[in-house]
């Protein structure tokens, strides 16, 4: 499948890009929520949410509130466009069907 990104076509990993590209550029979302959308363990989403870190696709920023540690997960300016062209690659197998 000629243009489909491999990193990004794993289930988890596309539906976790698809909610953040959502957002605005600068905007995050906090790992809890992202966990509870997703209806994935902490275990799953954080090991997909390494390979796309990894991939440079996202970011992530750890903060502490009230000596509480908190995750935040956003989509870099790379990870938007790759996820734009897996999207229109995924749009092109489906109207030469």
């Amino acid at each position: 499948m000629a243009g489909l990104n491999e990193t990004i076509h794993q289930p988890v990993r596309l539906r976790v890009m698809a909610v953040l590209v959502t957002l605005g550029p600068g905007e995050e979302v906090d790992f809890t929520y992202l966990r509870g959308l997703l209806e994935v363990t902490d275990g799953n989403l954080g090991a997909h949410l390494r390979k796309l870190e990894e991939a440079g696709y996202i970011s992530i920023t750890k903060i502490f509130v009230e000596r509480k540690p908190r995750t935040y997960v956003s989509a870099t300016a790379d990870g938007r466009k790759v996820f734009s062209e897996h999207v229109a690659a995924l749009e092109s197998i489906l109207k030469s069907k």
